[in-house]
Order: C-alpha cells, then sequence, then structure tokens
C-alpha cells in the first residue's frame, strides 16, 4: 500500500517538473517529495493551493542542468514561460508591435465672415498661428500674416485677437459654449512696431512728458519692450460704476502691475492709486455691442476680462475712451506690458521669412503654375528669361495688353463672348477687395475689424446711384468715402474718381494706379479688406 502510494505522489511530481521546464530529471534531485509517511503530509491541508515559483525554479535548472545533456524540447512553452505565460507574468508587447502614444488632439470649429463654418483636428500644443497657416493652406488663400483667430463672445458682446504664440487649446477650454472663434484679418496686429508714434501720443506716455524732447520710435518701444524699464500709459478713462448703467471719469495709469486709477485727481502717488485689475490673469478685449446697449458716453469702449470668468458680466471690468486713438494706445500698451518681448519675437518670424524670399516681389503662383516658365516671342526664335525681374515685367505687359487686344479685336467685327462695356462693369466682381451691395455701416465694421491701418480699403455698389461705385479707404484711423462715377467718352464708359481728370477702363485698373500712386486719395491702396469663405 505504501509502495503504491509513493508512486503515485512520484507521478504528481514528475508531472509538475514537466510542467516547468520539461526535464523531470534535473528537478527530481532538487525537489523533495511529499510522501504519505512523511511528518509534513500531517500539516498539509488539501484544501489550499499549492503555490509552485517557477522563476526561482527555472533558475536552479539553468545553473544545475549538465551541459552533456540534450535539451528537451517544451510541446507548451507558452504556458510555463514566465516570459510568454498570461498568469505567470505580465503581457509584454515587442517595441515593433507598441501602440505608439500619439499627443492629445482637440476638435476646432472656426467661423467665417459669412457665416460658413470649418471643423479641424489640432494637437494641443499648437499655437494661433499654425491654425491660421493650416486654414490658410486648406481655404486657399494668400498667407501675407494678417490672418488670425478672433475670441469671439455673442452674449457679452466681446472679441479679441489671439496673439500668434497663444495655445489656441488652452483658450478654448476657458471659453463658455455660446463663444466661437473667427478667421479674419488684421492689418494692425504688429502695426505699432512700424509706426510707433502712431500708436502712442505723446501726451499718453509719461515717459515722454518728463523728457520734454522728442522721442525716437525705437527708443519708445525698447522702454516697452525691456524688463527693467518701467513705462506708463496715462489719461482719462470713463469706468462703468459696477451694477449700475453710469459711469464715472476717472484718471488712469497702466504699468506692468496692473492698470490703477486716481482716487484724487490726477495724482499718482501711491496712498492714491486704487488697483483696478492686473495684467498677469487678464485679456483686453474690444465691446461691438454698441454704446446704446452700456449707455456708454462714447463709442470707443474696451473691457478687461479676467481669464477665468466665462460669462460672469459682473466680473467685467467695462471702460470707454474719448477717441480711436486714444482706445488703441490702451489696448496696444495692455499687450506690450503683459507679453513684452514675445510679441517682438512673434512679429520678427514672418520678417524672417520675407528675408530669405527673392528681393523682388512676385505675384502669389499655384502648384501647377511654378512648373512654367517666363518665355519671349519677340524676336525670330523663343528664349527663356532667367532674370526674375524681366519675367515679372513681362507678365504684368501681358495682364495689360490682353484689354487692349479684345477692344481691338470687337473693332474688327471679330466675335466676342463680351463687349468690351460689360465685361469692364462685371470683371472686378471677382476681385478680394470687391464687397457688392452692402451697406455704408457694414463696411465700417470690416474695416474696424480688420485693423485701421492706413490703406485699407474695400469696394461696394453705391447705394445712391445704381451705375456708380464707392471705395471706402482708412486714413490716420478715419474712414472715408470716396464715390466712383462711371463717364462715357467715344462710346466707351470709363470710371473716374476725380470728375474724369483720371479715367480707368475698369475698377481693376483703377485699384491697381491708386496703388501705386496716391492722386486725390490721402494715401496709396495698400491693404485690401477680404472676407474668405472657409
Amino acid at each position: 500500500m505504501n509502495s503504491s502510494m509513493e508512486s503515485v505522489y512520484s507521478t504528481q511530481a514528475d508531472t509538475v517538473l514537466l510542467l516547468n521546464n520539461g526535464h523531470g530529471q534535473g528537478h527530481r534531485r532538487h525537489t523533495p517529495l511529499l510522501l504519505p509517511s512523511s511528518p509534513s503530509r500531517e500539516r498539509l491541508q488539501h484544501s489550499q493551493p499549492m503555490h509552485i515559483q517557477a522563476v526561482r525554479c527555472l533558475q536552479e535548472e539553468q545553473q544545475l542542468r549538465p551541459a552533456s545533456l540534450p535539451a528537451i524540447p517544451n510541446p507548451f512553452p507558452e504556458l510555463c514561460s514566465p516570459a510568454g505565460s498570461p498568469v505567470l507574468s505580465p503581457i509584454q508587447i515587442s517595441d515593433n508591435h507598441k501602440p505608439q502614444t500619439q499627443p492629445n488632439k482637440g476638435k476646432l470649429k472656426v467661423w467665417s465672415e459669412d457665416g460658413a463654418g470649418k471643423v479641424v483636428e489640432i494637437p494641443a500644443d499648437m499655437t494661433a498661428r499654425d491654425v491660421c497657416q493650416l486654414l490658410v493652406y486648406k481655404s486657399h488663400c494668400v498667407d501675407d500674416n494678417a490672418w488670425t483667430l478672433v475670441e469671439h463672445h455673442p452674449v457679452l458682446g466681446l472679441e479679441r485677437c489671439l496673439e500668434d504664440h497663444e495655445l489656441v487649446v488652452q483658450v478654448q477650454a476657458s471659453m463658455s459654449s455660446d463663444s466661437k472663434f473667427l478667421f479674419r484679418k488684421n492689418y494692425a496686429k504688429y502695426e505699432f512696431f512700424r509706426n510707433p508714434l502712431n500708436f502712442f501720443p505723446e501726451q499718453m506716455v509719461a515717459w515722454c512728458q518728463e523728457s520734454d524732447g522728442s522721442i525716437p520710435p525705437s527708443q519708445l518701444l525698447q522702454n516697452f519692450l525691456n524688463s527693467s524699464s518701467c513705462p506708463e500709459i496715462q489719461g482719462y478713462l470713463h469706468m462703468k460704476e459696477p451694477g449700475r448703467k453710469s459711469w464715472k471719469k476717472l484718471y488712469m495709469f497702466l504699468r506692468r502691475s496692473g492698470l490703477y486709477y486716481s482716487t484724487k485727481g490726477t495724482s499718482k502717488e501711491p496712498r492714491h492709486l486704487q488697483l483696478l485689475s492686473d495684467l498677469e490673469d487678464s485679456n483686453i478685449f474690444t465691446i461691438i455691442t454698441g454704446r446704446k446697449l452700456h449707455n456708454a458716453p462714447t463709442d470707443y469702449q474696451f473691457c478687461i476680462k479676467p481669464s477665468k470668468v466665462r460669462s460672469d458680466c459682473k466680473a467685467l471690468k467695462m471702460l470707454c475712451a474719448e477717441d480711436e486713438q486714444s482706445r488703441t494706445c490702451w489696448m496696444t500698451a495692455f499687450r506690450l506690458l503683459k507679453y513684452g518681448i514675445v510679441l517682438y519675437q512673434s512679429y520678427n518670424v514672418p520678417q524672417q521669412r520675407k528675408a530669405n524670399v527673392l528681393p523682388f516681389s512676385a505675384p502669389v503662383r499655384s502648384v501647377s503654375e511654378n512648373s512654367l516658365v517666363a518665355m519671349d516671342f519677340s524676336g525670330q526664335t523663343g528664349r527663356i528669361i532667367d532674370n526674375p525681374v524681366e519675367a515679372q515685367s513681362a507678365a504684368l505687359e501681358e495682364g495689360q495688353t490682353w484689354r487692349k487686344r479684345g477692344q481691338r479685336m470687337n473693332v474688327l467685327g471679330s466675335p466676342s463672348p463680351l463687349h468690351p462695356s460689360s465685361l469692364s462693369t462685371v470683371i472686378h466682381r471677382t476681385q478680394v477687395w470687391f464687397h457688392g451691395r452692402i451697406m455704408r455701416e457694414e463696411a465700417h465694421k470690416m474695416i474696424i475689424q480688420q485693423g485701421q491701418v492706413d490703406g485699407l480699403f474695400l469696394l461696394r455698389d453705391s447705394q445712391s446711384n445704381p451705375k456708380a461705385f464707392v471705395l471706402t479707404l482708412c486714413h490716420h484711423q478715419k474712414i472715408k468715402h470716396f464715390q466712383i462715377l462711371p463717364c462715357e467718352e467715344d462710346g466707351q464708359v470709363f470710371f473716374s474718381l476725380d470728375d474724369g481728370a483720371t479715367k480707368f477702363t475698369d475698377l481693376i485698373h483703377l485699384v491697381e494706379f491708386y496703388q501705386l500712386n496716391r492722386g486725390v486719395l490721402p494715401c496709396k491702396l495698400k491693404h485690401p479688406c477680404t472676407a474668405v469663405a472657409l
């Protein structure tokens, strides 16, 4: 009886050893067997599972296995190998089959001026400049570094242009559900770096008043960009009283530490200054709802909104300036004092890109046009024009002569799809600066939204004269309108801004002329006011 029980336990031990690595002999000499006659049998409880330390057994086997004995292959390696067993060890995946961790991405919906929207997927570290370049690529627009993302709050009636370095996902997380992003141009985004004296009047800059002299533009900007300096903007502002529709006129000071107002006239003594808002955790917005809603004293309103506030009107610091120049000064100084040198670095990115381009200004062409070369067929044999300046002048000359060729063909009686007079009245409708039948107020709104810089313009149909057009132009932050009247000579219709002194066959000729010559206008046409369809 004892011998039969010994054989049974011996068989079970062999089975366990074979499952460990398939070599029963090597383990039989080191693993003690629990026989019925042994004293440990009485302490063994069969209802408890027996723990098998497979890793230790394998290590002992590898150390004590004789080198002369051949290795017996294991028919079930996945059951006993710690590296491959789902029970003995966690699953390990090779580097080639490991799933690559993708950066966190989010969906962003951007709206255009015409109300159309586009959804794009962006990573969490994508800046506003990168998003604009992505939208320019997807919408086939011309990238002139004037495009920007606008944070728009319709309920609060606020909007602001995002800085190029801001992370869009972080800004989106702080916005309410009814807020959205707009995609539009803003030519005034970095205009203060080019013409700082137009943005900072001497009477508003404390440093200029203390020096009692003319300040070079470079020193004026360095004073704002240098973190060790202490520039200060000062002047009167109307502040809306909390919870009321009344406004109070106060003398205020804008410094790096925040916006202060004086409780005693124009005194800037520390005991008379009261902090209104800091710059670090706040952003400055333009109020777009008009003066009637808040009973504002003027039309030049702006607002300081804490970054953590989403839709609480009570936390907004609503201010009102006397004119557009002073409002622009306060808002520009707020950006400079908050971001400092970061704004200048963002401004330099496109400037450095332009420095690497050829010195002539070539028109933006598509990919298919890049495979073409300029040819000259004026001689007996054609030649390739290698000089880029000569190629550009040839392209401009070719573009100007197509209208003359069309007019000559009609005089000779050749068939033409459109009469020249009919063509001249519709050809301008394909241009980005023409906006059709929009009202005078809508033209004002578009000019203000895209930055009131000198030379910003658009053309539209006249509301009073159905045959005439209107040129809307911005100069010195003021919007002016000039009527373009048709005049007929020798049976052909021309367009003129100066009562026929200078005549043009169509509006494209007129715009091209005033882009090069000021003429009767206060400044040249420089920036077309455009609206892109996403």
